[in-house]
């Protein structure tokens, strides 16, 4: 059990850290060119049809069941080379690490984040947001649920969420109250999904990139203006 922070930063990774919508085009544009427009389908039905079952993404586990289906299984397993080898750190989103680094000086950072637990801890750690965390990564199936082990494993006063999602914050609201500030980050397609906006409440504070965290400072954070600060 770690002493109670002041305050504690939860961060997203997926399309709040790191452009997770561009690592999708890239693998893509890699199945189209290796195995054709067809089965790169074919391979995405499959992702789908994984994550509706487990409730997060699997990229490796879509490749197992895709090998069994492409009728090359031999070269479909360089999909996961491919996928093992991809420089994340080239995804991150322009003041990414420096807006961890800004957090870093109020409270403790820590990674919360959804996923498989081989791509997704990769994903973070060659990206060198673990290294800009200091280890503190949390990778969840669904991360809104655990919040009782969140708070087992870094205690806080006062908890900080950062994330793409309306309805992951709007999650974490309903179940900590005052005692978490949400800040949505619009990028990324479920930030911009009409839809959310009109079925979840904003956030408390609301940014248009990951980057302009680093113009706000620890009373921001903790006294925000409802029910949104939006900077454009």
């Amino acid at each position: 059990m770690n002493p109670a922070a002041s305050l504690v930063f939860l961060l997203d990774v997926d399309n709040t850290l790191l452009d997770n919508d561009a690592v999708y085009a890239d693998i893509d544009r890699y199945l189209t060119q290796a195995f054709g427009a067809d089965a790169a389908r074919r391979y995405w039905d499959i992702y789908e049809d994984l994550r509706r079952e487990l409730g997060y993404a699997d990229y490796l586990g879509a490749v197992q069941k895709f090998r069994l289906v492409c009728g090359d299984e031999p070269r479909a397993q360089q999909v996961a080379a491919f996928l093992l080898d991809y420089n994340f750190a080239e995804r991150l989103y322009p003041g990414a690490l420096d807006a961890i680094r800004h957090l870093s000086r109020f409270g403790t950072c820590v990674v919360l984040s959804d996923g498989d637990v081989v791509l997704q801890p990769r994903k973070i750690d060659v990206s060198g947001i673990t290294d800009a965390v200091e280890g503190r990564v949390l990778i969840y199936v669904h991360k809104e649920r655990m919040l009782d082990d969140v708070a087992r494993r870094h205690p806080a006063d006062h908890y900080v969420m950062v994330e793409d999602k309306l309805r992951v914050l709007d999650a974490m609201k309903r179940r900590w109250g005052d005692r978490l500030t949400t800040v949505f980050v619009r990028q990324g397609h479920y930030a911009t999904d009409p839809a959310a906006r009109r079925e979840y409440p904003a956030a408390q504070i609301e940014l248009a990139g990951i980057g302009e965290l680093r113009a706000l400072g620890a009373q921001a954070f903790r006294s925000p203006a409802p029910p949104a600060t939006t900077t454009e």
